[in-house]
């Protein structure tokens, strides 16, 4: 045996050795890889540590439940904006629409008067909620059919969309708000402070309705066709495009799907405030995208989960709660927010910008056992 092929041996025995022993203590058990991918929720556990320790009221299920309700208003944007960011889009206008979703119920609520008639009619609330849920709709449509149809940059075209809805809001208004949405027992329309006040087996009814939601949005993703055309898109549209997904389509119905969550988390705002106000939401499409992204999506698109999305909508939530029990300025809280939000994104390009495919890995090894030979 020559002494090429006695170092050809000796070579492959130590990568077989070095392959087996990364298998067994890098690959089975990685601390980094866990840490960076499991970051929403080892954050949520670290500020639920630190706010017990702060102040002894935080650390209780009554506490706990109302701080859920809060999470309940951006989990709901949040789960609709993640659809839209996993086809590497974004919407602006969730925020907005949430306000318009609020004025329109509250219109609603107060009685829509027909003049020609001389007749007032006051809708039941499950009507409310039907029609107010169909301008959510419609405003995504609208988003959806710019970006799809007419390829207006999803960024120019929610923007404009955002001053379009908020700026109905205010015509609706002439900038008040509309109160006591209560409704009365003789008009046929009370029940509109169910989902803001009432609870199931103690369970606010608004984090009822996000759990709902975010369950009919998992099963979507990963349980159906649909799910993996959204995936698909965002992780190469052009692709995707050739391989029979209807890419505008899709395109289209998670815009209209992002425009129904923000309805229904102006419902349920509007429904706690019992009242609802032309400038509600008003920053909110910030907070939704921040929950994507400690979540762990890639803003990219083609990436991301529904379980991440709602771990980061309560990292925010939870976090900003414990400031305000602790007694901090809201001029830090905003600080605070903000380095969050900061520190998810650097942490989102740590983790996907090291992933290289393994296909792209081949060819190079393949050269180089040729050279070597």
């Amino acid at each position: 045996m020559s002494n090429s092929n006695i170092g050809v041996i000796a070579m492959t025995d130590t990568g077989t050795i070095h392959k087996r022993t990364r298998g067994l203590f890098g690959n089975g058990f990685d601390l980094g890889r866990l840490l960076l991918e499991g970051r929403a929720f080892f954050a949520l556990i670290a500020i639920i540590i630190t706010f017990s320790m702060l102040s002894p009221f935080y650390f209780s299920t009554g506490n706990f439940l109302i701080m859920a309700s809060h999470v309940a208003i951006f989990g709901l944007l949040a789960v609709g904006m993640m659809l839209v960011i996993l086809t590497g889009g974004i919407d602006l206008s969730v925020g907005s629409t949430l306000g318009l979703a609020g004025v329109v119920a509250g219109f609603l609520m107060q009685g829509v008067t027909l003049e020609a008639f001389g007749v007032a009619l006051y809708p039941p609330v499950w009507v409310v909620v039907i029609l107010t849920c169909a301008v959510g709709a419609l405003v995504g449509l609208v988003n959806g059919v710019l970006i799809a149809v007419f390829k207006v940059p999803a960024f120019v075209a929610t923007l404009g969309l955002l001053y379009v809805a908020r700026g109905v809001a205010l015509l609706m208004t002439d900038g008040l708000t509309y109160n006591n949405l209560g409704g009365k027992p003789e008009l046929g329309n009370t029940g509109f402070d169910w989902l803001g006040f009432n609870r199931v087996f103690d369970v606010p009814i608004g984090v009822l309705v996000l759990a709902a939601v975010a369950l009919g949005a998992s099963l979507l993703l990963n349980r159906t066709a649909f799910g993996r055309w959204v995936y698909s898109t965002g992780g190469n549209a052009r692709a995707a495009e050739l391989s029979g997904v209807p890419v505008k389509r899709v395109t289209v119905l998670v815009y209209v799907l992002s425009g129904i969550c923000a309805a229904i988390a102006g419902l349920v705002l509007s429904s706690q405030l019992t009242s609802a106000g032309p400038t509600a939401g008003t920053t909110y499409e910030l907070t939704a995208i921040a929950a994507v992204v400690i979540g762990g999506a890639a803003l990219t698109g083609g990436r991301g989960n529904i379980r991440g999305t709602l771990l980061g909508a309560f990292v925010i939530g939870f976090l900003s709660d414990g400031l305000v029990i602790i007694g901090v300025s809201s001029y830090w809280q905003t600080v605070f927010t903000g380095a969050v939000i900061v520190l998810a994104v650097l942490l989102n390009s740590i983790q996907y910008s090291h992933r290289r495919p393994a296909s792209a890995a081949k060819p190079k090894t393949s050269a180089t056992q040729g050279s070597k030979a």
